[in-house]
């Protein structure tokens, strides 16, 4: 009964996770693999925890490209730079094997980092949206796509940020964009993983997830980047963000 409450609880929280980030076009690894942290599974290793965040980054990352490009959204022309450089990167990162400490490290500070994202206001686009230089997608691609498969998340929280800020794309297009660069860099790392001998899915324990994140993901993805209908939800993501990095760094110091 206990275990099961707990589950129940789990899903809810995977649920609003995906509701959330698919909104702006993101698959969620690093709120779900906040989530897990919090929980018995924050004590699995490195590989299961990236692998279980990519797989449910597939549906949801998925969801999300269908439902912005259907509206008109995406460039593949602006996407397939990014994604030329990551995918191999992300490959590799989810190939090595990743000492546990390091990964901690790692995973603590980008799940501060998220919670920091997600608790700055949108951005104002009064400026002329303009097209990356080649040098610049490739080795913002690169980077990102490495540290994603060494992490186990889809790299859009590193994307957007830099999609907006360096003004090269609209809030919308940047949601499209990032979808895709998610869905290929999780399949990299998932591929990765196996070519290194290090899948262990549990699929007995992926389908309730599965389950929670597609109804998540198909609401939020639809919808688009509503944020102020999700303002209570988007507190409660950077509470539990916040939480889970302290909980690791304070395990790590103590």
């Amino acid at each position: 009964m206990e275990q099961g409450f707990a589950l129940l609880v789990i899903c809810l929280a995977l649920f609003l996770v995906s509701l959330l980030y698919s909104s702006v076009g993101h698959g969620g690894a690093s709120g779900y693999l906040a989530v897990l942290s919090l929980t018995s599974y924050g004590q699995m290793s490195s590989p299961w925890l990236k692998q279980h965040a990519w797989v449910l980054n597939l549906v949801v990352a998925g969801l999300a490209f269908y439902h912005y490009s259907k509206a008109n959204h995406h460039l593949f022309s602006k996407t397939l730079p990014f994604i030329i450089a990551s995918t191999p990167l992300a490959f590799f990162g989810g190939y090595l094997k990743v000492d546990g400490t390091i990964y901690d490290i790692i995973l603590s500070f980008t799940l501060l980092y998220a919670a920091i994202r997600l608790m700055s206001k949108p951005e104002t686009f009064s400026q002329e949206i303009t097209n990356p230089r080649p040098a610049e997608a490739y080795s913002f691609g690169a980077g990102i796509g490495f540290l994603s498969g060494i992490i186990g998340v889809g790299g859009g929280i590193f994307l957007s940020p830099i999609l907006l800020l360096k003004k090269w794309a609209t809030p919308k297009a940047a949601a499209a964009t990032a979808a895709l660069f998610i869905w290929v860099n999780s399949a990299a790392g998932l591929l990765g993983a196996t070519a290194s001998n290090q899948l262990i899915l549990e699929f007995s324990t992926l389908i309730p997830f599965l389950i929670a994140v597609l109804f998540g993901g198909f609401i939020g993805s639809r919808y688009g980047a509503k944020r102020a209908h999700q303002k209570t939800v988007q507190t409660l993501l950077v509470f539990v963000l916040l939480l889970a990095s302290c909980k690791r760094i304070a395990e790590m110091v103590l």
